[in-house]
């Protein structure tokens, strides 16, 4: 049956064209759902036909031209990363010319479909929809309205993608490019690697046609390697699209969107493929010499293997390019290094006497740049997956690696002798120190200080002579009585009594004895246990033995103590003699990756050796940051991320970071002016382009101003009234105009004007009018110097409230007044319509220089802007108190960003950030909670219902909360949610969740703080400022009378 059959039927178009786009989807794994909907229209709805209409469009797609490279990729490409997926083993190959795979294709698409339907009772595109939490909040006044999943979308703004000033670049995220572009980044500000690159030119004999497969694939690589780097030097766009050099790596890969590339196995890639590429130019220009590559003179380095194996000595010299380190069980860089060093025992190589297997590696020549590859992923053998190494491993900024030098190693074989005798000696006083700390042979252990402390109190406390149980016995109760039931106030009145005569019940039964009420403390009992009998010579004798002893074992925790201070101190100072630091090499790079083994997301530190700070590159975002930040994300211990890759350059070598210097003037070279002349003309043409979209962009809003001005000047008939609207339930319409606000005026207004004829009966229109708004003046004036409680905000009632407290200018004010008088609705009566008229005749003699009217109309678009975020902070909690957290989200995202960008115009200008912050938080950490339930009931319908409330709404906003790193709290949250999910990966569960918890996690664990806007606002309700005033007060007051944590 086509599509076209199924649109003939009843309400079956949507549902069973979703159908078709889903069995597309599965069978091409083409995402673009435009692309699939016009395959199905080409095809006339016949599935078979559409599948072949995409596979033959897939298997002949023309590289892009150049000119159309750099676009912004589709909000829909997917950002995130899956690490260690498996490929299907199941997929036919669809890019052939054999129907009969096509046929299988789609047999198994409707065989899955009809498997389900056949085991549920259930389509799947009923399963789809139900599975799809009904949130708009349009007409229907019950939901959220989002069309589609992506909430978020790139600005079509070009002025939000514009560099600024000489802000470092990003990279666009292209789909599970992350790895791409925090390698990327680390190599091109390594200013000589950028030279190479800029000034690579692909040798003559290959410009017509590769000689093989390497440099089929090295040589366009390189190519768009160069014309990637030359828009990262100067382009004016605030990030590029990385795709063609991004696509040709993915082809080698033979990779999907889907799978996650390692750093390190990209980055080896990326230097196998270089050290190719300038390969072949250098065997075209050497003249007789052996060619030196420069991939490999700045990235290789070479180490020395000595050892013993089955008692025969061995030696040989081995080349290096990322040296790898083993991460778990060491606290830092060095002892990493010392453990990769040191292999086995390796007595033999300098005794006689030993024939035990081992070696030694010695570095006999260090690369200009050092790379070390952080192990943190190993194999659970018990629950047959990868699981990372989250233990802290630090590292330093300075690096000295003399003591791994082959020249070096007598010196550095002594130091370690001494080392590890210290170590030893160290881990003997360790353990006497802890005999002394945990004392005790028992499972319960203390110090013996406070053990001798302890009995010197016992000893020095007053004697009894008798014993506790005695006491006790003497004042209660004999067996099987009670004493009499008094009442309380009674026993508060009469005191205890010693005569009072216990009468036998009836019927025997044992005492209870209720706390604070019949039991009673003998006043003469002590607090503390004491010695019965101790004479005042024992009590002396004690109690100098036990101070002399305390006092011995305090010296001897302090000697202690102090002694392992001392030898940690020699141990860490063993290598910092001169000898020992005369290699020094500086942290460049950091590459960080946040996740689990089979999930997570890469971004990276880099040094600037020029401005002395650390920049966080985390794909299109390029922020300043902190020793103290990179610490807190790359040591480990925190949160979920970590460093896995280090990148270390010679601090000797200055040509590593030197900027280029024009050999005519001598003065130093930046951004286009370092570039070569084809490169030059490239980055000018995208200029170009960019500036083109800046163009097309102010005209675009200058058509719309002047078509908006048009329309003003137009007359406009009088709108029909509305219908009748029950309290409680208002309409979603625009939000009122100025005009509209102004009607809510009238009663002011005529409240003034009764005020000031009052005062000047016999005076004319002009002086009535005068006298008029300077009362109506002097009433806002107080309004607004009031401190009203949170209920009651005054700037509500009136934008002049908020112009004063926000300090406008005094012409804007003085307009508005003149505004409010000459407002239409105040031709009611004769002595109104006079002033009105008054009023009216004077905005007519402003001339446009007295008041400037963008000025003017920015002042009421900020205070209409501040009425629309009250309304979506109002809104907003009241569907919070009603516990409908998936309708209030929205709203509180809106309330929140509106309220914080009319806040950086003053602080007068929004509502109070904590507390649109606190409900955002309250209400995503409520969200996610909801959803973790839904997962954990293993139920597919509620599982897949909470993943769409994660995708749909918590993970869009993460970067909200991430983005001001001042918001601890937020920050915290975020961590919370993640850590929530991520506490699953160590649980056993089906194949089916575990396979969705792996697709989703990667999408929950991006950092990227990058933040766009949400496609559609929710639409709000029309209030008069009288309801709008009275439903505000109502929800503050609700709020003050619910205390909220974090507040």
């Amino acid at each position: 049956m086509t599509v076209e059959q199924n649109v003939l039927q009843p309400g079956g178009a949507a549902k069973h064209q979703q159908t078709f786009l889903n069995q597309l989807r599965e069978i091409t794994g083409i995402n673009d759902i435009q692309v699939l909907q016009q395959a199905l229209k080409d095809s006339n709805g016949n599935l078979e036909l559409a599948v072949a209409f995409l596979t033959a469009k897939n298997a002949k797609v023309p590289q892009l031209e150049e000119a159309t490279y750099y676009q912004t990729a589709l909000p829909g490409n997917d950002r995130y990363i899956s690490v260690g997926s498996q490929a299907d083993t199941n997929v036919i190959d669809l890019t052939g010319d054999d129907k009969d795979d096509l046929q299988r294709a789609i047999a198994l698409s409707l065989e899955e479909s009809n498997r389900a339907f056949r085991e549920t009772g259930i389509t799947d595109e009923e399963q789809a929809i139900s599975r799809v939490l009904e949130a708009s909040i349009a007409e229907n006044k019950a939901s959220l309205k989002r069309t589609h999943p992506e909430v978020w979308s790139d600005s079509p703004n070009p002025y939000d993608r514009k560099r600024q000033d000489n802000c470092p670049v990003g990279l666009k995220n292209v789909g599970n490019t992350c790895w791409f572009s925090a390698v990327i980044q680390s190599l091109f500000n390594l200013l000589e690697f950028r030279r190479l690159v800029l000034n690579f030119n692909p040798p003559a004999n290959a410009q017509d046609l590769p000689r093989n497969q390497k440099e089929h694939r090295n040589l366009p690589f390189m190519r768009e390697l160069r014309y990637l780097f030359a828009l990262l030097v100067g382009s004016k766009r605030k990030y590029v699209d990385p795709s063609r050099a991004v696509e040709i790596l993915k082809d080698a890969f033979k990779s999907n969107d889907s799978q996650q590339q390692d750093v390190s196995e990209f980055t080896h890639k990326l230097l196998d493929w270089l050290e190719d590429a300038f390969q072949i130019k250098a065997e075209e220009e050497r003249d007789g010499e052996k060619p030196k590559n420069p991939m490999v003179e700045l990235f290789y380095g070479r180490f020395l293997a000595v050892g013993v194996l089955e008692g025969k000595k061995f030696e040989n010299t081995e080349m290096f390019g990322q040296y790898p380190l083993q991460v778990n069980g060491f606290k830092d860089l060095h002892e990493c290094l010392e453990a990769a060093m040191i292999e086995g025992e390796i007595e033999s190589l300098h005794s006689e006497n030993s024939a035990k297997s081992g070696q030694e590696h010695w570095f006999t020549e260090l690369p200009p740049v050092l790379t070390f590859e952080l192990s943190r992923f190993e194999f659970n053998q018990a629950l047959g997956r990868p699981e990372k190494i989250h233990n802290k491993l630090e590292f330093p900024p300075i690096l000295y690696l003399d003591r791994y030098m082959h020249k070096n190693r007598e010196i550095t074989r002594i130091k370690r002798d001494e080392i590890k005798r210290l170590k030893e000696y160290l881990t003997v006083l360790q353990q006497r120190l802890e005999r002394y700390l945990s004392y005790g042979s028992g499972p319960k252990r203390f110090p013996l200080v406070d053990v001798l402390q302890y009995a010197l109190e016992f000893a020095s406390s007053k004697p009894v002579c008798t014993s506790p149980v005695d006491d006790l016995g003497a004042s209660a109760p004999a067996s099987g009585t009670l004493p009499p039931q008094i009442p309380p106030s009674t026993i508060e009145q009469q005191g205890p009594s010693s005569s009072d005569v216990p009468s036998t019940s009836p019927v025997q039964r044992s005492v209870i004895h209720k706390p604070f009420t019949q039991s009673r403390i003998p006043p003469d009992l002590p607090m503390h246990p004491a010695p019965r009998h101790i004479t005042e010579e024992e009590l002396s004798v004690l109690e100098g033995c036990l101070h002399r002893w305390r006092t011995e074992v305090e010296n001897d925790t302090r000697d202690l103590q102090e002694s392992i201070s001392r030898i940690h101190r020699t141990i860490e100072l063993m290598y910092s003699d001169k000898t020992m630091v005369q290699v020094p090499y500086r942290l460049h790079a950091v590459l960080v990756h946040e996740g689990q083994a089979n999930a997570g997301h890469y971004w990276a530190y880099i040094y600037d050796h020029h401005q002395n700070r650390w920049m966080k590159y985390n794909d299109i975002s390029v922020t300043k940051s902190t020793w103290e930040e990179l610490e807190r994300d790359s040591f480990g211990g925190y949160r979920n991320a970590s460093a896995y890759c280090l990148m270390y350059i010679n601090d000797k070598e200055q040509y590593l970071i030197q900027e280029e210097f024009n050999k005519e003037t001598g003065q130093m070279l930046v951004g286009m002016d370092t570039l070569p002349s084809d490169l030059r003309d490239y980055v000018k043409e995208d200029n170009k382009r960019f500036e083109k979209e800046l163009e097309d962009w102010d005209a675009e809003l200058a058509q719309k101003a002047q078509q908006e001005k048009l329309l003003s000047q137009i007359p406009r008939a009088p709108a029909p009234s509305p219908a009748p609207v029950q309290a409680g339930e208002p309409e979603y319409l625009e939000q009122p105009s100025r005009t509209d606000i102004s009607k809510h005026l009238k009663e002011d207004s005529v409240q003034a004007i009764n005020k000031a004829l009052a005062e000047q009966e016999d005076r004319g229109p002009e002086a009535i009018m005068d006298t008029a708004i300077k009362l109506e003046y002097t009433r806002l004036l107080k309004l607004a110097q009031e401190d009203p409680p949170p209920e009651c905000d005054y700037r509500l009632r009136h934008a002049i409230v908020y112009f004063i407290q926000n300090q406008a200018p005094k012409k804007i004010i003085e307009r508005t007044l003149l505004e409010q008088f000459g407002d239409h609705n105040l031709s009611f009566d004769e002595r109104c319509r006079n002033i009105m008229k008054v009023a009216q005749a004077k905005l007519e003699m402003i001339k446009p220089d007295e008041v400037n009217m963008e000025e003017y109309e920015r002042w009421h678009q900020d205070y209409r802007h501040f009425r629309e975020t009250t309304m979506f902070l109002m809104v907003g909690l009241e569907f919070f108190q009603k516990k409908s957290y998936m309708e209030a989200l929205l709203y509180l995202i809106y309330a929140y960003q509106n309220n914080k960008e009319l806040l950086s115009k003053g602080p007068y200008r929004g509502h109070d950030e904590e507390l649109i912050s606190h409900y955002r938080r309250e209400c995503l950490l409520k969200l996610n909670e909801h959803a973790a339930a839904l997962f954990e009931s293993g139920d597919d319908q509620e599982v897949n219902n909470g993943l769409i409330i994660m995708n749909e709404l918590i993970v869009p906003c993460l970067p909200l909360l991430l983005v001001d790193e001042m918001e601890e709290k937020d920050i915290v949250a975020v961590e919370d949610m993640r850590n929530r999910w991520c506490s699953y990966l160590g649980q056993e569960m089906e194949p089916n969740l575990q396979e969705k918890l792996t697709d989703f996690l990667p999408k929950l664990l991006d950092c990227s703080t990058e933040i766009k806007g949400f496609n559609d606002p929710p639409k709000l309700p029309s209030y008069s400022t009288h309801e709008l005033c009275e439903r505000y007060a109502r929800i503050m007051l609700s709020l003050s009378r619910t205390p909220a944590d974090g507040r």
